[in-house]
């Protein structure tokens, strides 16, 4: 179908919906079928359209090597895409396995910004099992027995100690002289 009116044949073009037909001075080409549709009937849904997914893209995971392979909308099959991919050699097994959380039943994948590592046993867990009581932590010989003689307590005196130019961490324990307060009374 043409379109126009007597005075301007060439004019805009008739809708090519099945039911609308209206003449539209400024008509919509659709990109799918190349058909001619009004403002109403230009959309895909609105007509219809046989090839309204031919822009369309997908991405399908390979189940072997967890890599992503985007499809056009060209009519290219999943299975198909995924056996070339297997053919080509791409596809390496070695690269599926991201690391997860070890935890009993959690499977939680760790990324940078979801990882944690427990002080105590030194395990990599996800942020939800990050506290040792979360994860059945394995507490380390060494751990409770340098907090047991107070052994933070001399590493902590000892860099004062650096710090400060003097070494009060060995004569502050050993010798029970009163000390200079460093707030005076007035």
């Amino acid at each position: 179908m043409g379109g126009g009116t007597e005075a301007f044949p060439d004019l805009g073009r008739h809708c090519q919906h099945s039911d609308c037909h209206q003449l539209d001075f400024l008509p919509f080409k659709c990109d799918g079928c190349h058909k001619v549709f009004c403002l109403e009937h230009r959309s895909y849904k609105s007509h219809e359209c046989p090839k309204s997914d031919h822009k369309s893209r997908k991405v399908v995971v390979c189940e072997i090597c967890s890599t992503s392979i985007e499809i056009r909308g060209e009519g290219e099959e999943e299975k198909m895409v995924l056996e070339r991919h297997e053919k080509s050699g791409d596809c390496d097994p070695t690269k599926k396995k991201k690391p997860t959380c070890p935890v009993r039943r959690c499977k939680q994948i760790l990324t940078f910004s979801n990882t944690s590592v427990c002080k105590t046993c030194r395990l990599t867990v996800c942020l939800k099992h990050r506290f040792p009581s979360e994860h059945a932590c394995k507490q380390t010989s060494t751990a409770p027995a340098e907090a047991a003689r107070g052994g933070w307590n001399d590493k902590f005196l000892a860099a004062l100690a650096s710090r400060n130019g003097k070494d009060c961490a060995k004569k502050g324990r050993l010798s029970s002289s009163p000390t200079t307060p460093s707030v005076k009374a007035y």
